[in-house]
Formats: C-alpha cells, structure tokens, sequence
C-alpha cells in the first residue's frame, strides 16, 4: 500500500474525496429482492468481483512511484524541467525529428505529383 499525502484544497485531494462520496451513495443503490435480500446480479456482481481484488502494482508503476519520490526529495523537480525544456532534452529533439521527417515527406510527395501526367 502506498500513502501520499497532499494539500487537502489541492485538485487530487479533491477528486479523491469526490472518489469516495461516489462510492459510499453507489452502494446503498442497489435494489433489494422479493425476500427483501439485497442480492448482486448480472454485470454489476462481475464488476463487483472484479474491482474487489486488490490490484498489484507494476514495476512500471513502482519506478515511476519511486522516481517521483526521488526528484522530491532531492528537490530537482524544476531542474530537470528546466533542462528538458532546452535543446539537450529528449522530447524536444523528438519534435524536431518528426517535424524534419514530416517536411521530407511532404517534399517528396510534391516532386511525385508534379511528375505524374494529368
């Protein structure tokens, strides 16, 4: 299990309380039988069976955890923002291949059009 704590007025404080309340009313929803049993069926029961399991979390998901728990505690946040932002950074020199390649085959497709006979 993992805790996070954050500003309880931030957006993903929020939406985590919104989260809960959703879940709380949804359960009181169902409807109950002739008995008066209240008895799960069709999709919600599998739905139900489902999101009761406890989802493992990932070596993905536990770097990408433990990699912004890192830039926190050694405060590089807006470091590595910054850098990213510049010419050295590995998005930004992906933008700039695409952008070449995308003119490259735009020439390309105008020297075949301008050779094809009408």
């Amino acid at each position: 299990r993992v805790t996070k704590e954050v500003d309880a007025t931030s957006k993903e404080a929020k939406s985590f309380l919104k989260q809960q309340e959703k879940r709380q009313s949804s359960a009181p929803a169902s409807l109950p039988t002739v008995s008066g049993v209240k008895r799960p069926s069709g999709m919600s029961s599998l739905l139900g069976k489902i999101s009761s399991k406890k989802q493992k979390m990932s070596t993905l998901e536990k770097s990408k955890l433990d990699w912004e728990n890192f830039k926190e505690e050694e405060g590089i946040v807006e470091e590595l923002a910054i850098h990213n932002r510049g010419k050295d950074g590995y998005i930004e020199r992906k933008a700039f291949l695409e952008r070449v390649d995308h003119r490259q085959f735009e020439i390309e497709r105008d020297i075949r059009l301008s050779r094809m006979k009408p």
